[in-house]
């Protein structure tokens, strides 16, 4: 720090200690410190200022460069009309697959709802006796049927009754 080593500073310490007393040092210290960091604040802002100018005459001499060369055209550099372009022709295909889609619904099966689709599945006619039987059983008490499901489930188990009363008896 400006070439100064700790010896050296250890030196201009004691000497302030000395002249300066040991009440007023650290108010001393304070005001020091404060103007460091005000002197330190004032460089960096003047150096931000110093590159902003550098900044901008640099690009004031790229922007001379460009506009002075003849086979640059800087509008054609603009991404904006290729982005533009891009979206329109994707409007253009989304808006011609709506058109292929909606000339498909004309002219299929659901312009006349009563007209049978060909891919219908077709309904046997043994699969209407199976359905009522079914909705019968389903109409019926569960009391009914569960004696009856287990007698027919399993008819093992019926012989076993009788020779399971005879082991007891």
């Amino acid at each position: 720090m400006f070439g100064i080593d700790s010896p050296e500073l250890l030196v201009i310490a004691i000497v302030a200690l000395v002249v300066i007393g040991p009440k007023e040092l650290p108010g001393m210290l304070r005001s020091w410190g404060k103007w460091m960091a005000q002197m330190r604040g004032m460089a960096s802002e003047f150096r931000g200022h110093v590159d902003e100018m550098v900044r901008q005459s640099e690009l004031d001499e790229v922007k001379k460069q460009l506009e002075a060369s003849p086979g640059l055209d800087l509008q054609s550099l603009d991404p904006t009309k290729q982005i533009k372009s891009a979206i329109q022709e994707g409007m253009a295909e989304g808006e011609k697959a709506m058109a292929d889609a909606q000339s498909t619904l004309n002219t299929s099966t659901f312009d006349n709802p009563l007209a049978e689709p060909e891919s219908a599945p077709q309904i046997a006619a043994e699969a209407q006796p199976a359905i009522a039987e079914a909705a019968q059983i389903a109409s019926e008490p569960l009391a009914e049927q569960a004696p009856a499901t287990v007698a027919e489930s399993s008819p093992a188990s019926q012989e076993e009754k009788p020779a399971k009363a005879a082991a007891a008896g």
